[in-house]
This record gives C-alpha cells, structure tokens and sequence, in this order.
C-alpha cells in the first residue's frame, strides 16, 4: 500500500532532521573541542589567560584597560591602545567607532580629528613628549575652519567675509588657534549656529610630519578588544613606567624587548607588544 504524499514529505524532513542534528549537534562540536585540545591550540581554546603569582588577571587575546577608578592612568603601567567598544574593551559590545578619515567637524560628538588631537595631546602630558600633531590645535581640538565668501570656480574663498573655528566653541577657548585667516578675524563657533554654507578648511599648523605619538596611541582598532600595541609606543612608555616602579629604563626596555612578537608567519601584519603580557612581567618583578 502506498503512503500518502504528506507522510513521505514529513518521515524525509524527520530523516533529514535526525541527520543534521547528529552532523551539527553532535559530530562537529566534538570535532571543534577535539581541535582544540590539539598540543599549541589548547591555550588559545581556554582564553590564553595569564596569572599573576596564582590570580588569573586577564586574557593576552583580549585587551584591557590599566587606569585608576577616576579613569586616570596608572603610570606603573603600560598603556593599550584607546578602545570604542562599550566605555571601553567590553567584549559584549566589540565595535569600532565607524568614524572615517573625512570625519573632521565636531557635532554632538566629537569627530574623529578631534578625538585623535585630544588623545594625542593627553598622551604627551602623560610620557613628557611633544603630543602635537598635524591639523590639531593646541589644545586638543581638530583645527577646521568654516570660510564664508564669494568662490571661485576652484571652490576657494580668496576674500573671506567670516571666518569660524569649528571645533573651538566660545566660552571654551580664550581665542581661536588662529587670530586672522586671509586677513579675516577668526572666531570661535556659538553653540547652536549653522556653518554648513561655509567652506571646511583644515589648517596643518607646524607640527612635525613624524608625531611624538604614534598612531596606534590615538586611534582604536576594528574590533576595540586589541590586545598589543607598537613596539614604537611601547619604547615611548619606557621613561615612565621606569620611574613609576624605580626601576632602571634598561630593565624595562629588556621586559619591552622579550614581549615584542615579530609578524605573524613572518611576513603577515606588524611586529607588537601585548600589553597585559608586558604589565604583569612588570608584576612578577
């Protein structure tokens, strides 16, 4: 007797169920856990955690804050690179800031110009460097000017009518990083006033081409969890962290040394410390 065209169709779906519930429930799960019981993946598959004297105090996969509960940081310690995942190297809200190069003028938010100056000038307060960097203020702001007046066919404003400081508002900044533009008053931007008809000017001022700071110092990274920083920034945190500890620079810069890996297979990515790696060699001292 023949089955009736709904029972076939529902015994293969339950065949179909009870085969893939074995393959991905049950065959590959065990296959994953068995890799990572392999000899060198076994670390990675528990979180490559690293304990300091028996107290586990983080994972070298993941990265971490070392500031104090004021969010100041610990100068005993090396710094990671800035974060944007939550209020910072949250694994439940790994992200990026999605901010992009063109991202110059400050909203509700600051924009990406500003972020970078403001980090980067912190930073060089903090390890006693020249934190200046090209198109930032002095005090930390992206340098951006709106330009108003008559264009030419170039898009230039040769004889400006105003000029405005974007990113410096008034009652914030004694005068604008620049007194006059073309011969233009500058003035620092009033809350509330749009701008968008003035012509964006991004101004490099003289700092160096090569910033004090390095880049990995005032930018986060994709996923904002990165554990390593440069060995560049790493060599710039020497002096203090030495001073901090009263330890001789050589020793630190031999700990800097012995945590800097080199590229991946050798040739992919850059050569980097791990910061939590690098602090808690600093401990075990």
């Amino acid at each position: 007797m023949r089955m009736p065209t709904w029972i076939r169709q529902h015994l293969a779906a339950l065949r179909a169920l009870l085969v893939f519930t074995l393959l991905l429930g049950v065959i590959y799960p065990l296959a994953v856990f068995a890799a990572g019981r392999v000899p060198g993946l076994d670390d990675r598959a528990d979180g490559s955690f690293i304990e300091v004297k028996g107290r586990r105090v983080g994972s070298e996969l993941i990265g971490q804050s070392f500031t104090g509960k004021d969010g100041a940081p610990l100068r005993r310690y090396f710094q990671s690179r800035p974060s944007s995942a939550g209020d910072g190297y949250d694994p439940t809200s790994t992200s990026a800031s999605n901010l992009g190069p063109e991202n110059i003028v400050d909203g509700d938010e600051p924009s990406l110009l500003t972020q970078v100056c403001a980090r980067s000038k912190a930073v060089g307060e903090l390890e006693g460097v020249d934190g200046s960097r090209p198109y930032c203020t002095k005090g930390g702001a992206g340098a951006v000017l709106a330009v108003f007046g008559a264009r030419t066919k170039d898009g230039v404003v040769p004889h400006p009518t105003r000029v405005v400081s974007l990113n410096e508002r008034q009652g914030t900044v004694k005068a604008p990083f620049v007194t006059t533009y073309k011969g233009t008053r500058v003035e620092p931007a009033r809350k509330g006033e749009d701008y968008a008809a003035g012509l964006v000017v991004p101004i490099r001022g003289d700092a160096p081409a090569r910033p004090a700071v390095p880049a990995d110092a005032v930018t986060a990274s994709g996923s904002g969890l990165d554990p390593d920083i440069s060995p560049e920034y790493a060599r710039l945190q020497v002096a203090r962290v030495a001073r901090a500890r009263g330890l001789a620079p050589a020793v630190v810069e031999r700990l800097v040394k012995d945590a800097t890996m080199g590229r991946g297979l050798g040739f992919m990515g850059e050569r980097r410390v791990n910061v939590l790696r690098l602090n808690a060699a600093l401990d075990e001292r």
